[in-house]
């Protein structure tokens, strides 16, 4: 197995992460029949969504600014396989407290996140996809998305204990 095939594996399980917390969301929609019922860290996952989409269309579409090392032409900044799985995963990563009780899996799901976020970004330089700054640039993006929606729940969670005690 190659390191392409690799990376593109971890993709999909970033993806089916991503798929549990939009079925858990959806659920929450139908079951408690709004959409403000919902928890807001879930619906509050689409802004950092949104951003890779918009990302992904800035640097693949419209302002190119590197090219793969394999000779393909493709545009290779970021490099999007890190940038969504590192997103994915640090979302998660921030959610794990709310909905796995247990903090010795809690920590071991960390550390496998992590692991497969570093896998993806070596992968990604090993598979000649990437240059290694198209990696270190996708993990940027990731981890500013991230932040920008811990400190969107964050806001959320004080806004709601403000309403709590007044």
């Amino acid at each position: 197995m190659n390191w392409n095939t690799i990376t593109n594996i971890i993709l999909g399980a970033a993806l089916a992460v991503l798929a549990v917390f939009a079925i858990l969301g959806a659920y929450q929609w139908a079951t408690r029949k709004s959409l403000k019922k919902v928890d807001k860290n879930l619906l509050a996952m689409l802004v950092p969504l949104i951003l890779i989409v918009v990302t992904y269309i800035i640097f693949d579409k419209i302002f190119v600014l590197n090219t793969r090392p394999d000779g393909s032409g493709e545009p290779s900044f970021p490099s999007t396989h890190t940038m969504v799985v590192a997103t994915i995963f640090l979302l998660a990563i921030i959610n794990l407290k709310n909905y796995v009780k247990n903090k010795t899996l809690r920590v071991a799901l960390c550390v496998i996140m992590l692991a497969l976020i570093a896998a993806v970004a070596v992968g990604r330089v090993l598979a000649n996809k990437h240059w290694t700054s198209d990696v270190i640039g996708g993990l940027i993006f990731a981890t500013a998305f991230s932040v920008i929606y811990y400190l969107i729940i964050r806001r959320t969670q004080n806004a709601k204990h403000l309403h709590k005690n007044h």
